[in-house]
């Protein structure tokens, strides 16, 4: 039996040590760019600007503004849906920041691990 370049024998312990550099390196990128997109600030708001939230890349929510307009005391379920519906704005764009800056260090693998 003629020995050949195919299988687990030669060349691959060099393959697998480049392997392992390239994903240390890449582990090193994604937590740099994790701690980068958790100092950033996510704004949204609902009902044409009357309420309007920020969050952070941590998914906390830092900031509520309410337009006093907005508030009408016969009308609270009106106003808690427009705070839920700018708080979840601003929690998708929070996630598809966090998707596209991983995804460039990844070139996409992983699919939604993050």
């Amino acid at each position: 039996m003629a020995k050949g370049r195919g299988g687990f024998g030669g060349g691959m312990p060099g393959n697998m040590n480049q392997l392992m550099k390239q994903a240390q390196r890449m582990q090193a990128q994604l937590e740099e760019k994790q701690a980068e997109i958790q100092t950033m600030e996510f704004e949204a708001s609902s009902g044409g600007g009357v309420v309007s939230v920020t969050v952070n890349g941590r998914k906390e929510l830092t900031k509520v503004e309410i337009d006093p307009d907005a508030v009408d005391p016969d009308d609270v379920e009106m106003l808690q849906d427009l705070i839920l519906a700018a708080c979840n704005e601003a929690l998708k764009k929070c996630e598809q920041e966090t998707q596209t800056q991983m995804s460039q260090i990844t070139g996409g693998l992983g699919g939604g691990m993050f």
